[in-house]
């Protein structure tokens, strides 16, 4: 889906390595460290981060932002319980 949205296929097979990837830039850098540290089990979002979200998304996107990565959480895991397979909805080429 992603690529339909104008995303390279490259950088979302550079994903694993959003932090290091020369593909993200800092605002999605930011973003994706607060979706691990939202989605692993163990980590928590810290203050540090929360500021540097701050430099780049005001009230509204932060909600939406929080919002979207707990629904796909939500849904991830009752998926899981459930047995519902992968949708395929990338398939690297």
């Amino acid at each position: 889906m992603s690529s339909q949205l104008g995303v390279s296929d490259q950088k979302i097979i550079a994903l694993p390595n959003y932090a290091s990837s020369e593909l993200y830039i800092e605002a999605e850098r930011v973003a994706l460290e607060f979706a691990d540290s939202m989605s692993i089990t163990g980590r928590d979002v810290s203050d540090d981060l929360f500021a540097r979200l701050r430099k780049f998304y005001d009230d509204d996107a932060l909600v939406e932002l929080t919002a979207t990565i707990a629904w796909e959480n939500s849904s991830s895991k009752f998926n899981h319980a459930l047995r519902v397979p992968s949708q395929q909805l990338w398939k690297q080429r």
